[in-house]
């Protein structure tokens, strides 16, 4: 099968796991390029306290911020409304998530990892070098590693990321198309259920808010499909009980999104179970302060299939 060709290069190739920014001058008579990016640095919520004008200047001396066609901006250039620049953002210093990516498969065009809680999939708001993408890139030394679809930050479990750019368009369309077959495992108080489930809700989520929500009376939007519920071991259920403070009994849940909408496992499974242990949004939102490492989000991704876009075999993986 042909492979799928990539989009185009950007202006600035990745550094240190890290892709350029691009910004574009909005409406009005112009701006010099200086003024206009250290408005940019300066007003970034999550911006290194040593990034100041003089590091902003620094990056045109080194010819670090470009046009679309990779030329050069000088500091004092006239920008028109609607010229697009890219340059390297230098984010805030973060706290290290003390959980280690494991390799489950590697091939000459992808790499499945165990993703850790607490790593976001890619650099997103105050969560940039402390993501599973930076930390591969910078550990394989391949910064064209791209993931192929997202796990939230809380989830733990397979992800799989493309290795290079001319593969990556046919992986990311496979997940797209909802072409794979998921499993997840989710641990949360134990509720009798009629097997085989099907949950079908109609979920929303405001782009910005942490949390979304199940609205009754409107078209579903969701499915999934539980296939077995079961009582923990009385070893791990006790070591649970402890760990979290909550009362037994707990469950062990398997999970298959059939669409993949933001939060949905999470939603679900407070909608027609229980909360999943762990869980710092759903059914109340924790501040980020009160994070805390030893009580990770009990949602994990144990089973990928699908058939392969290249070779048009049959793959699958599974950490079960």
């Amino acid at each position: 099968m042909a492979r799928k060709k990539g989009r185009p290069s950007a202006p600035l190739p990745p550094r240190d796991g890290l892709g350029a920014s691009r910004v574009r001058v909005p409406e009005g008579p112009g701006i010099r390029a200086l003024d206009f990016l250290w408005h940019v640095v300066s007003t970034q919520r999550h911006r290194h306290p040593e990034d100041d004008l003089s590091a902003v200047q620094q990056r045109f001396d080194d010819s670090l911020v470009v046009l679309r066609d990779a030329t050069p901006v000088l500091a004092d250039d006239w920008l028109a409304p609607g010229t697009d620049i890219f340059f390297y953002r230098r984010p805030a210093p973060e706290k290290p998530v003390p959980y280690s990516i494991t390799t489950v498969y590697e091939d000459d065009d992808i790499l499945v990892v165990d993703k850790p809680p607490f790593l976001a999939t890619m650099p997103r708001a105050s969560h940039i070098t402390e993501t599973a993408t930076v930390r591969l890139r910078r550990s394989t030394g391949n910064e064209e590693l791209t993931p192929a679809h997202r796990l939230d930050r809380g989830t733990s479990g397979l992800l799989l990321l493309t290795k290079h750019r001319d593969v990556r368009g046919a992986y990311q369309d496979l997940f797209a198309r909802r072409e794979v077959d998921k499993v997840y495992e989710a641990i949360a108080p134990f509720t009798r259920l009629r097997l085989p489930a099907i949950w079908e809700h109609h979920l929303a989520k405001e782009h910005g808010d942490p949390a979304g929500n199940v609205v009754p009376d409107l078209e579903p939007n969701s499915r999934t499909v539980v296939s077995s519920v079961s009582r923990l071991s009385p070893d791990e259920e006790d070591s649970l009980v402890s760990l979290y403070e909550v009362g037994g009994p707990l469950g062990r849940y398997v999970l298959h999104p059939v669409t993949g909408r933001t939060h949905q496992l999470r939603l679900q499974m407070m909608a027609e179970a229980a909360p999943i242990l762990g869980d710092t949004i759903y059914p109340n939102l924790l501040p980020a302060e009160a994070e805390d490492f030893s009580l990770p989000m009990r949602l994990r991704c144990t089973a990928l299939a699908f058939t392969d876009p290249l070779s048009g075999q049959p793959r699958s993986f599974s950490l079960v």
